[in-house]
C-alpha cells in the first residue's frame, strides 16, 4: 500500500545522505551499462556472423582434395588426389534423392579480366547452373548461367557488381558486351549481387564446360558443391547433414582409393557444423559478458548494502523507539528494502537508459565484418529491469534484517 510518509522519510534520508548515495548510485548504473554494452555487443557480434553466413547457402556441403597422409593398399603418402567429372556425375545419381541444389567448380585464381581501357584481376569459376542458389546471389540484370550454356560451352559470363562497376564505371549497361578473360572473349548475360558484399562481387562466373576446355583442364575439378533440403528443426538438419557428409567422405575415399584414417586427402565442410561451433561459442560469450555484468552490478549492490547498513546504524536509536511503540519487524525490513530498491533501480534503470541510448545511436553506425549494429532486444531489457529490482532487494535484505533484530531496550541506549 502507497505511504507518503514512507517515501518522505526515504527522501529526507537519501538528502542527509546525498553525495554517499549519488557515489553508490554511479557504481550500481555503470554495473548495469557495462552489462548492456556487452550485451549490445554479444548481439552485434551474432549479427555479424549470421550475415558472413548468408554468403552461401545455410546448409551448404563443400568438397575439395589434398594429398593423402598415410600409405593405403601399397600406395605411397603424398599423393594428390584429383576430383573428376565422374566424381560429381556419381554423386549427383546416387544421392539425388537427398540433394537440393548441386555444383561442380572449376576456380582460376587472378585471372586478368578487361573490357576496352579498364582491366582488373578477378577471381574466375567454372560451375553449373545451381551455383546461383549455392551462393545466395540475386540477379541485378539479365540472366544467371544455364545447361544450355554448359552443354554447348558457350562463352558467356556472369559478373559481380563490382566488376560491373571496375570495368564499365556506370557508363554502359554491360549485358550483351564482351569482355576479354585472359584474352579470350566472352559475352555478358548478367550481372549478379551478393549479401557478402564486394569480396563476393569481385568474381566472374563462366560455364564449367567453357572454364575446362579454355584452361586447358580436361576433366577436372576443384571442389563440389551441395545443399540439402532445409528442414523444420536445426538438430534434425544438422543430424541430416552430418550423415550426408560421411556417406560422401567415405565414397570419395573409396573411389580414389584413400586410408578411411587419411583426414588430410579428401576435405568436407559442413556449413551448419560450423554453424552449430560458432553459436555454441556465441552462447559461451554472452555467458560470459553475462557474469562480467552482473559481477560488476554484485560491485555496486554491496555498495548500497553497506549504506543501508550505515543508514542502519546511525537510525538504531530511532529504530528502537519505533519498536518500543509496537512496530512489527515486517515494517522495520520493508522500510529499509523500500529505500534500497528504490536507490538501486533509479540508479540502475539510469545506466540502462544510458546503455540503450548509446545503442541506438553508434550502434547502426558499427560496421565492422563480425560486429553489426549491437543492440539489446526487449526481453533482455525486461530482463535486467528484474534483475535491478532484485539487487535493490538483494542489498536491502541485510541491513533490513539487521534491523528487524535489534532489541529496543539496547536501541535506546545507543548514542
Amino acid at each position: 500500500m502507497f505511504s507518503l510518509e514512507r517515501w518522505e522519510e526515504i527522501f529526507e534520508t537519501i538528502r542527509k545522505n546525498l553525495l554517499r548515495t549519488i557515489l553508490t548510485g554511479i557504481s550500481v548504473a555503470s554495473g548495469i551499462f557495462i552489462l548492456v554494452i556487452l550485451l549490445g555487443v554479444g548481439e552485434g557480434m551474432q549479427n555479424g556472423i549470421e550475415n558472413q553466413f548468408q554468403n552461401d547457402a545455410a546448409n551448404r556441403i563443400s568438397v575439395w582434395t589434398g594429398r593423402t597422409s598415410v600409405e593405403y593398399k601399397g600406395l605411397n603418402p603424398g599423393r594428390r588426389i584429383q576430383l573428376k567429372n565422374d566424381d560429381y556425375s556419381f554423386t549427383e545419381k546416387k544421392f539425388a534423392d537427398e540433394l537440393e541444389y548441386k555444383s561442380a567448380l572449376y576456380r582460376i585464381w587472378g585471372s586478368l579480366v578487361s573490357y576496352k581501357k579498364e582491366s582488373g584481376s578477378y577471381r574466375v569459376e567454372g560451375v553449373l547452373p545451381d551455383y546461383q542458389f549455392l551462393e545466395g546471389e540475386d540477379m541485378i540484370k539479365g540472366r544467371y548461367l544455364n545447361y544450355n550454356d554448359h552443354q554447348k560451352y558457350s562463352k558467356v559470363a556472369v559478373i559481380g557488381k563490382k566488376v560491373a562497376l571496375d570495368l564499365f564505371k556506370n557508363k554502359e549497361d554491360a549485358i550483351g558486351k564482351l569482355i576479354e578473360i585472359t584474352g579470350i572473349n566472352f559475352k555478358v548475360v548478367g550481372v549478379y549481387s551478393d549479401p557478402g558484399g564486394e569480396r563476393e562481387e569481385a568474381r566472374v562466373f563462366i560455364p564449367l564446360s567453357t572454364s575446362q576446355r579454355v584452361f586447358n583442364a580436361g576433366n577436372n575439378l576443384q571442389g563440389l558443391a551441395f545443399t540439402l533440403p532445409k528442414q523444420d528443426n536445426f538438430e534434425e538438419a544438422l543430424a541430416i547433414s552430418t550423415n550426408f557428409t560421411e556417406k560422401l567422405k567415405d565414397q570419395l575415399k573409396r573411389s580414389h582409393t584413400v586410408a578411411p584414417s587419411d583426414e588430410s586427402a579428401i576435405s568436407i565442410n559442413n556449413s551448419l557444423e560450423n554453424a552449430k561451433r560458432i553459436y555454441d561459442m556465441m552462447n559461451m560469450i554472452k555467458l560470459f559478458f553475462w557474469g562480467v555484468g552482473i559481477a560488476t552490478i554484485l560491485a555496486g549492490v554491496i555498495g548500497v548494502s553497506n549504506i543501508m547498513l550505515i543508514i542502519v546504524k546511525e537510525r538504531t536509536k530511532e529504530i528502537g523507539i519505533r519498536k518500543a511503540l509496537g512496530a512489527q519487524p515486517f515494517s522495520i525490513v520493508t522500510m529499509v528494502l523500500h529505500e534500497s530498491i528504490f536507490v538501486t533501480t533509479i540508479a540502475g534503470f539510469l545506466g540502462l537508459l544510458g546503455g540503450l541510448i548509446l545503442l541506438e545511436f553508434v550502434g547502426p553506425m558499427v560496421q565492422i565484418e563480425f560486429l553489426r549494429n549491437p543492440t539489446v532486444n526487449f526481453n533482455v531489457a525486461i530482463t535486467t529491469l528484474i534483475i535491478l529490482v532484485l539487487a535493490g532487494a538483494i542489498a536491502g535484505f541485510f541491513p533490513a534484517w539487521r534491523a528487524a533484530r535489534i532489541k529496543p531496550i539496547i536501541a535506546l541506549r545507543d548514542e
